[in-house]
Order: structure tokens, then C-alpha cells, then sequence
């Protein structure tokens, strides 16, 4: 598999509502960062649904390399 784009190095603070599906960018391509819009279309990458559990803001991984996708877990630190 190959390695995603970074789209940036660091998190998308994203305002989300509670039970609402959002997919989120794994190959970095995407204009509409962080969030898919069919760019990784003839690619192995595949989005990531991701569904908010409250209202509020969450931090979705911008850089990629995040352990714990879609949500950043401070990877960009070390890119």
C-alpha cells in the first residue's frame, strides 16, 4: 500500500453534531480536507467513517499518520 499525502501538519479543529456521519480523508488528496471527496478513487485507500458520539469539536488528523485515525494523536509532531 502506499503512503498518504500529508494534507497538513497539523489537526482540523471541526465543530461535529452528535449522530451525524462524517468521513474523513485517509489518502490526503482531497480539496475538501479533512473530510473525503472521491479522490482516492483508483487508489488502496478507502475513508473513514467516523460517527460523533456528542455535540462539539473533535480533531481530525490532518498529517495521516495518526495512530488513532480519523482523530489526531499528535503524529504531526514527529513529521
Amino acid at each position: 500500500m502506499s503512503e498518504p499525502e500529508i494534507a497538513q501538519k497539523a489537526p482540523y479543529p471541526t465543530e461535529v453534531e452528535a449522530g451525524k456521519n462524517y468521513f474523513w480523508c485517509a489518502c490526503g488528496k482531497s480539496s475538501n480536507q479533512p473530510f473525503c471527496d472521491g479522490s482516492h478513487k483508483g487508489t488502496d485507500f478507502t475513508p473513514v467513517k467516523y460517527t460523533a458520539e456528542k455535540d462539539g469539536k473533535v480533531f481530525f488528523c490532518g498529517c495521516k499518520a495518526s495512530g488513532k485515525s480519523p482523530l489526531c494523536d499528535g503524529s504531526h509532531s514527529k513529521l
